[in-house]
């Protein structure tokens, strides 16, 4: 009886609050049910007589509702929000900083946490209960909501606030695990806890193992509560979920683009083009003086599995975008890579060996440290200077082995 009524009284309850009316919910049902549904469905009585901040995005909804006017509709006092990189609404570019401001829809103070401050301070949690973080992350380390999410954790051990994570899926699967593991000296904002490239873990497992594993600043220990998904398998890939897309950051519009950045990215270690400019950032990788061989080309496809096609694209400058692409107004030559699925294939070691690829055959230069900083080692630079064009993925499998046997304590779904 309860599961039938929920969606009536739900809806209903969104209708009757006059503070804040959210668009109209449908009534579809998807094989998955995320951490912020189950909070609604579940648990939202925790929240009575509690003050929250609240750590988001825009992929924080429920069925085309932002958690924020969800949660206001159902009465719960927000008292703060906390901007990530790209912003609480998501209107800034990556890099971009964020200052600290109000929300026009709603007048709440949003303190931004990728300007200034990357960790809430006392002043701004000041009156906070609980905090709340809520993000799709893409499943990779050196995307910047994990290291956001560390933070918060601190901040809220620190001051003794609880915080709720609520949990969503990695794109990628619960399986697929590649790359190096972080070395302590490439530890950074794009690297702040020792896992592997594309670490197969969701949000909330991975706070599970940050606080497990004592990784905090001094060990602190939050009081964390993650709030599981209903539904969801480690051998899920986004599509299996049913979940619409939002997308996490602006040049990352659909899960086929986040799958394959997970190799890709390492473009950015270097002044070769990784194709933000254009619609299909990741999707397009190369540089104005690139002369790949078609025989190499062909290789990798045939090895790696992502079909390629040889293009010519143009970056330009995109605000709250792509400001000042690489090779901006410059014909690229380049490859159009196309998301495939199977689960053989591995962006991760694809995406090295491409980048490996085009900078042997383009007069290109590295942003070595950087680039040492996404791969989380200088076991990279080996990498790209040893001959031939051979994966890298043996060069990290023991680690990854071993990554996997540790993960397991903290990991919330089979």
């Amino acid at each position: 009886m309860k599961s039938r009524l929920f969606p009536i009284l739900f809806l209903a309850a969104l209708t009757a609050c006059t503070a804040t009316r959210p668009a109209e919910l449908p009534t579809e049902r998807t094989p998955v049910r995320t951490g912020a549904e189950q909070l609604i469905r579940e648990h939202r009585a925790d929240l009575d007589g509690k003050t929250v901040g609240l750590v988001m995005n825009p992929t924080a909804r429920i069925r085309g509702t932002h958690m924020l006017d969800t949660l206001r509709a159902l009465g719960v006092t927000v008292g703060a929000l906390f901007a990530p990189e790209h912003g609480f609404r998501g209107d800034y570019g990556a890099g971009e900083k964020i200052a600290d401001g109000v929300d026009a829809a709603t007048g709440i103070p949003v303190f931004s946490l990728y300007g200034q401050n990357r960790k809430p301070n006392a002043d701004m949690l000041r009156g906070i209960d609980i905090l709340i973080f809520d993000m799709q992350d893409v499943g990779a380390r050196f995307y910047t909501y994990v290291s956001t999410m560390g933070l918060v954790m601190e901040a809220a051990a620190e001051n003794g606030i609880p915080i709720w994570i609520l949990d969503r899926p990695n794109p990628a699967g619960g399986d697929y695990v590649s790359g190096w593991m972080l070395q302590p000296e490439h530890t950074s904002f794009v690297g702040a806890y020792p896992v592997p490239v594309a670490h197969g873990m969701t949000l909330g497992e991975i706070a599970r193992m940050i606080v497990g594993e004592k990784w905090l600043k001094d060990g602190v220990q939050p009081e964390l509560r993650v709030i599981p998904m209903a539904g969801w398998n480690r051998s899920m890939r986004w599509a299996d979920t049913g979940l619409p897309w939002v997308a996490p950051s602006p040049n990352l519009p659909s899960a086929d683009h986040a799958w394959v950045y997970l190799g890709t990215c390492f473009f950015e270690g270097s002044d070769m083009s990784e194709g933000r400019g254009t619609e299909d950032s990741f999707l397009l990788v190369g540089d104005p003086t690139a002369y790949v061989p078609k025989s190499v080309r062909e290789d990798l496809q045939t090895r790696f599995g992502f079909p390629l096609q040889p293009v010519l694209f143009t970056p330009i400058d995109m605000p709250n975008r792509a400001m000042d692409p690489k090779h901006e107004n410059d014909v690229v030559r380049g490859w159009r890579v196309t998301p495939a699925y199977a689960p053989e294939l591995d962006p991760v070691a694809f995406g090295l060996t491409a980048f490996k690829a085009f900078y042997r055959n383009a007069d290109a230069q590295l942003r070595e440290g950087f680039l040492k900083r996404l791969a989380g080692t200088d076991a990279v630079m080996e990498y790209l200077m040893a001959p031939g064009l051979d994966s890298p993925a043996p060069l990290w499998q023991a680690e990854v082995e071993a990554f996997k046997a540790r993960r397991a304590p903290y990991l919330l779904y089979d």
